[in-house]
């Protein structure tokens, strides 16, 4: 045998065992995480809370345009001497109505909230959380919660993507409960 072939196959071994060992250690196997250059974990998704739209603010003067003054005055117990209107905008295309008592206070407040299930939902937990209020709920699938405030009391539900809320003055949640069932039925949520 000359003394190049017997070298042959050493060298055909070892080539073969670093091609072997190569692409074990480069390849791409399947359940074969890489290290990130950065160090860092891959992002896990969070979940963000929906949004709870502020609380409308009264603009310009009324009248409520499906809540009359005689209503309120019905349900709340009180003269109403002025009503005062909220702007509209895309998640609230009625505007809030703020029925005064004779003091120029706030005795009666209409907000209805027109978005998403979540955002309507949210709103409704702002202002009647469901760990604090008592269970409120109305024909038609309309749910939330009522309960006394430091200032009376409200009267809140959501249906789908819309919220009817309700705050009075009086300590008792019977007439916002009252008024809701108006504005309901008068927009014909």
């Amino acid at each position: 045998m000359s003394p190049s072939r017997r070298c042959r196959p050493v060298v055909v071994a070892v080539a073969a065992g670093l091609l072997s060992f190569a692409a074990v250690a480069c390849g791409d196997r399947p359940g074969t995480t890489i290290p990130s250059k950065h160090g860092s974990a891959p992002a896990t998704p969070v979940a963000v809370p929906p949004e709870v739209l502020p609380a409308p603010q009264p603009v310009a003067d009324g009248p409520c345009r499906y809540l009359p003054a005689a209503a309120v005055q019905s349900a709340n117990g009180e003269r109403v001497v002025a009503v005062r209107i909220s702007a509209t905008g895309p998640e609230q295309p009625q505007p809030a109505c703020f029925f005064l008592a004779g003091n120029g206070t706030v005795q009666l407040r209409t907000w209805i909230v027109a978005a998403t299930p979540q955002v309507a939902r949210a709103t409704v937990d702002a202002v009647a959380p469901v760990a604090s209020s008592d269970l409120a709920e109305l024909p038609g699938g309309w749910s939330g919660g009522s309960q006394p405030t430091v200032d009376g009391a409200v009267f809140a539900v959501a249906r789908q993507g819309t919220a009817v809320v309700i705050t009075t003055n009086q300590r008792q949640t019977i007439g916002a409960r009252q008024i809701a069932k108006q504005v309901i039925a008068a927009l014909g949520l």
